[in-house]
């Protein structure tokens, strides 16, 4: 049985702001998992601060295929337990393997949806643990490591799992998988464009009930897509390649300051939980203010810069480009027309000649006298076009595109600028 009175359990849980009610919902736990343990430790928090908390540790049965499997796992209990959520991981054996997903990360930090609505006394530990269960008899959180390192399968829960994950063999936790947050105009603007691109395996769509862009996901769930998922839950965005956030939380009535603000705060919320389901991943900001929305990305998201850019000027850059062709210019010097800085009036037109191994820098050029009247004659060109939701879905699905393919292609993207450093989509 789980021991409440050992000194130092008790000298731990002495400072819990819920003591009484924290030892009830312990007290249920080990009338149902008798086998579970209670200890102290020190907790380590994302911010690095360190806590002395109290830990359940222990196995939960999970029976895969026929078979049954005891699953090491570990929960750490906040000082506000149970009012906030425990804070799960597994607890892989030395010869086992995580396998990132839709409910484990890559550091073995569990996500269920139980744990994202918590909401005690609703919610309890024994019922985040039978959700546990459930979640980890469909989808095994954990791979053996190579048989011919002298592993036995037969101890492993995951060498059973680990087979049916072969097609053909190509391992499925090598798909292309992108996602896209929001699930307005834009959003679903992207979907279709990313898709008629026919770059990625798996496309998830995401459609968030606190944002102002919604409408169109029924109509996908509706007319259902192949390789597209239509979800509420942003777990299900785990493991992606690139995330794309066009979701925005504001009305009309709002100045551009409380916009912004509104936007920061949604994104507070979304945004530190996406990098952690998917660490690897580029995130690819639309949102608007674009250029202030994807630094506040960046920021909450602790990811390294070059993986977190916006759309940017991608857009006009395509657009003036394909403008000045029709003319014959760009053909006969060889140069491309782009679009640089802010999407806003303060965006400048630039000749270059950029691509791989060239010297950015270096490749922009000035508009001279003699370019200049056609220069800003496709500029007033472009002023009318406008950023309709499918044009700015086009322009995500081309910049989708050359991250998935690595096709070397330079975009005027959104990215933090550093002296000496210019970054393209291509990196």
């Amino acid at each position: 049985m789980m021991d409440l009175n050992s000194e130092s359990v008790k000298k731990v849980l002495s400072k819990y702001k819920f003591r009484d009610v924290a030892v009830e919902e312990l007290q249920k736990v080990s009338r149902l998992h008798p086998d579970m343990k209670l200890i102290s430790g020190t907790y380590t928090s994302s911010d690095s601060l360190q806590k002395d908390l109290l830990k359940l540790v222990g196995n939960i049965p999970v029976r895969y295929q026929g078979r049954s499997y005891n699953l090491p796992i570990l929960l750490w209990l906040l000082d506000s337990f149970p009012f906030t959520p425990p804070v799960c991981f597994l607890r892989p054996t030395s010869s086992m393997v995580i396998r990132e997903g839709k409910h484990v990360d890559s550091k073995g930090r569990i996500h269920l949806p139980g744990l994202h609505t918590w909401d005690h006394p609703k919610s309890s530990v024994n019922g985040l643990l039978a959700e546990m269960i459930a979640k980890f008899e469909e989808e095994a959180p954990l791979s053996t490591k190579s048989a011919a390192q002298g592993d036995d399968p037969n101890n492993l829960l995951t060498y059973v799992s680990n087979l049916s994950l072969h097609e053909g063999g190509n391992r499925l936790d090598q798909e292309v998988k992108v996602s896209v947050i929001g699930g307005g105009d834009l959003g679903i603007a992207a979907v279709l464009s990313i898709m008629a691109k026919g770059c990625v395996d798996k496309l998830v769509l995401i459609d968030m009930p606190e944002t102002s862009t919604k409408g169109g996901t029924m109509d996908l769930e509706i007319f259902s897509l192949p390789k597209v998922e239509v979800s509420k839950d942003l777990s299900a965005s785990a493991g992606s390649k690139v995330v794309v956030i066009t979701a925005n939380a504001w009305s009309d009535e709002q100045s551009y300051l409380s916009v912004v603000q509104t936007n920061v705060d949604m994104y507070r919320g979304i945004i530190p939980r996406l990098a952690q389901l998917s660490p690897k991943a580029m995130l690819l900001i639309a949102s608007q203010p674009v250029d202030i929305m994807t630094h506040v990305a960046w920021r909450q998201s602790h990811l390294l810069p070059p993986q977190v850019i916006g759309v940017g000027c991608n857009l006009d850059s395509e657009r003036l480009s394909h403008i000045i062709n029709i003319s014959l210019v760009a053909n006969s010097t060889g140069k491309q027309a782009w679009v640089i800085g802010e999407l806003s009036e303060n965006k400048v037109a630039l000749w270059g000649n950029m691509g791989p191994g060239t010297d950015q820098l270096q490749a922009l050029t000035p508009v001279s006298n003699s370019t200049k009247p056609l220069m800003d004659r496709a500029l007033e060109m472009l002023k009318g076009r406008g950023q309709r939701s499918w044009s700015v879905g086009l322009s995500i699905a081309d910049i989708i595109h050359s991250i998935v393919t690595d096709k070397k292609k330079i975009h005027s993207v959104t990215t933090l600028a550093e002296p000496g450093r210019v970054v393209t989509a291509a990196e």
